[in-house]
């Protein structure tokens, strides 16, 4: 089963779910923003996406500048924020089985879908 993280409010997820869509494959969404993964599940996606926590932060948002900019955090602190704040997870984030990849672009969807 494909799952997609999902914010339909920014242009790439969407761009991302509609090429799930056409795939014609099933897939399941999961509007992280109003239900957010746990730690456990978060350190999951990241070790499918074989990234460090740091690098699926969205340094962007205004709650990373306003309280995580300049910081160094662990791995495990990191993983902390995004569950505490979800609008810092990166998105679209696009699994299946062990295979994880964050769509921007969206053609980057294309390795999962295969």
């Amino acid at each position: 089963m494909i799952t997609i993280y999902h914010n339909n409010r920014c242009s790439k997820s969407r761009s991302a779910l509609q090429e799930l869509e056409k795939s014609g494959k099933e897939f399941e969404i999961v509007y992280y923003l109003d239900t957010p993964p746990n730690q456990a599940v978060l350190t999951t996606i990241v070790a499918k996406l074989g990234i460090k926590p740091i690098e699926l932060v969205r340094k962007g948002e205004r709650v990373f500048i306003d309280h995580y900019k300049g910081k160094t955090l662990s791995d495990e602190e990191w993983i902390e924020a995004m569950v505490k704040h979800p609008v810092l997870i990166e998105r679209p984030i696009v699994i299946s089985g062990n295979q994880a990849v964050i769509a921007r672009p969206t053609e980057k969807i294309q390795e999962i879908l295969g």
